[in-house]
């Protein structure tokens, strides 16, 4: 089938699937509804049962909102998805707004006043229907997913087992963990709290799962009540003999659809939970109950955030190992990349396998962003057999991947030149100016007490000198053999001023991004540590500890941009990676790797 053959087939499918849904909505009454990327745990990446949001518009990000009306379909993406959304999207079914820019609520607003717009209240956080709701619209919650009664060839959700996550990896025993949280609600006042993350309830009970592809979850969530006892929402099917003496005695299993009935118990009772990250139909079921609903953070958040010395070790272990195996692959792409032979499939392939080569690998913590020219533009372009293209001589090629690693998580990205021969004078100047805020964010020292949003700027002073920017957040944090994406803290504008801790592992990833031609990005992940004391210090400060280790593409550096202080930062980051990968790697990587890490 060619390419327009293709494009007019997906269109027909996707006309076709609006207007089912929008007989389903007529049915109902509806004058609208809310499709988000979600599924009831409200996680970046979800299982194939619950890509509602993809089935419908044919959008595979996973970031989005839908709103289809009666004669309107309106699909809200952030800035890393309008490029892939174009691409993705039928023309003229459906309209583009950026979901920042334009948010839906401002759209409700000014375009749905009035309307009756259904949503499901188990793909909504409790705190982003509160905002819609203000928006004028009539939000009706629906008792059963609209979509899901057009959806006749659903996948079946995942049923694999959950598995103990040995304490060698978790460092903290459940048990503890779940008196320490406990000890939080009751200091708070509170009986129990809902845990619908299920990073929550894989951290606090030390499990791990297959549910999803990339990160190690099994589904489920929890009730932790004030004495530590908890009650969890699992298949008994998923949960064999080991897991079971693993859990222990003071964790109930309960089947998921036992939910509502276990929180009915609670009526009377004071209920905590996090209205960004547990579904509005907690706290409308829960007041219909009786019970008092307390708002408040997830108690597992921020301790799973800040990793203890073991997962730190971890993550040391696991990034050393995850070098290597990038080195490796640099020293190979070295070689390809000016023959022409490779593509974007092929190299991403290469680089999953030298990863699976190492101890304690399980899987890629997402689908690695191996964009190539043009391609590279697109913040998270996904290669696939239609799209997938030569990597040619004398272009940019941006490979962003990861690893899970059962003692840690890995994410970074580098930005190549094909070569042969040198790159535009443009492209290396603009290189140079995203490594000068990369350079600058890993070096900085900083007060207890300072947000994540208070250093995004620092990584996009040379770029904003220069009048250019990038459309998304600086760095986000990162699990241990846990979720590649993390919160609460973030480096971003749009992130919550959570205040950074000993512990934290976040990226340090600026870019720049010139749609049809490039794209640029570089990215290590830091650990924030208690820095050393100066003299006549004020207070407590904080830095980063690097753990990435590999060369940045020199052919980019653009020398007469860097001021000394940042040369001999390269030189020494360079070093570092030589003294700690060289001795891993076979020789003729080590060979290629001694001239990568030469001094500028």
């Amino acid at each position: 089938m060619t390419a327009a053959a293709q494009r007019i087939a997906s269109k027909r499918i996707a006309s076709t699937r609006l207007a089912d849904l929008r007989a389903e909505l007529a049915r109902r009454d509806l004058d609208g509804l809310l499709v988000p990327r979600a599924d009831a745990f409200l996680g970046e990446y979800v299982p194939p049962s619950a890509e509602r949001l993809a089935w419908l518009s044919g959008f595979t990000g996973s970031a989005g909102l839908a709103l289809v009306l009666r004669d309107r379909a309106i699909l809200f993406v952030d800035g890393r998805y309008t490029t892939q959304a174009a691409a993705e999207v039928a023309p003229g079914l459906w309209e583009l707004r950026h979901l920042l820019e334009q948010p839906p609520a401002e759209f409700l607003r000014t375009d749905c006043a009035g309307a009756r717009i259904g949503y499901d209240p188990w793909l909504h956080p409790a705190a982003a229907v509160e905002r819609l709701e203000a928006s004028g619209a009539r939000l009706v919650p629906q008792p059963s997913n609209p979509v899901d009664a057009v959806w006749t060839d659903r996948p079946a959700p995942p049923s694999a087992p959950a598995q103990p996550h040995p304490i060698d990896f978790a460092g903290v025993e459940g048990a503890a963990k779940r008196e320490e949280a406990a000890a939080r609600l009751r200091a708070d006042g509170a009986q129990a709290a809902v845990l619908a993350d299920p990073h929550s309830v894989a951290w606090l009970l030390n499990i791990r799962g297959q549910d999803l592809g990339h990160t190690p979850l099994v589904l489920a969530m929890a009730l932790l009540r004030a004495d530590a006892r908890l009650d969890l929402f699992l298949d008994p099917a998923r949960a064999d003999a080991a897991l079971r003496a693993h859990l222990g005695n003071a964790v109930a299993l309960h089947p998921p659809e036992a939910l509502p009935a276990v929180l009915e118990g609670l009526a009377g009772q004071r209920v905590r939970l996090d209205p960004d990250v547990t579904p509005a139909w907690f706290g409308q079921h829960l007041r219909a109950a009786g019970a008092e609903v307390v708002a408040g953070e997830d108690p597992c958040r921020l301790p799973r955030a800040c990793k203890n010395p073991v997962e730190q070790e971890g993550a040391r272990a696991a990034h050393l190992r995850d070098a290597v195996a990038l080195c490796r692959f640099l020293a190979w792409f070295a070689e390809a990349a000016p023959a022409g032979a490779e593509t974007e499939l092929s190299a991403a392939a290469k680089l999953l396998a030298l990863r699976a080569e190492g101890a304690h690998f399980v899987a890629e913590s997402f689908p690695a962003i191996s964009g190539a020219g043009e391609h590279g533009a697109i913040i998270h372009y996904r290669a696939t057999p239609s799209s997938d293209r030569p990597i040619r001589p004398g272009e940019c090629y941006l490979i962003d991947s990861g690893a899970q690693y059962r003692d840690g998580t890995t994410d970074v990205t580098r930005t190549l030149w094909t070569g042969p021969g040198d790159p535009p004078a443009e492209l290396a100047e603009r290189y140079t100016m995203v490594l000068q805020g990369h350079l600058a964010l890993s070096a900085l020292r900083f007060p207890e007490g300072v947000a994540g949003p208070h250093l995004d700027s620092l990584a996009r002073r040379s770029l904003w000198a220069a009048g250019l920017d990038y459309d998304h957040g600086t760095g986000h944090g990162v699990g241990s053999f846990l979720s590649v994406h993390e919160g609460p803290a973030g480096i971003s504008r749009s992130a919550k001023p959570v205040p950074l801790r000993p512990g934290m592992i976040l990226s340090n990833e600026p870019g720049f991004y010139l749609p049809g031609a490039y794209g640029i990005r570089i990215e290590n992940l830091l650990l924030v540590r208690q820095a050393a004391g100066l003299p006549g210090q004020s207070k407590p400060f904080l830095d980063f500890e690097t753990l990435t280790w590999a060369p940045y593409e020199r052919r980019l550096i653009a020398l007469p941009l860097l001021a000394p202080a940042e040369r001999a930062q390269i030189d020494a980051y360079h070093a570092a990676c030589l003294a700690r990968i060289g001795p891993l790697l076979p020789k003729a990587a080590e060979s290629w790797l001694r001239a990568a890490c030469a001094p500028l």
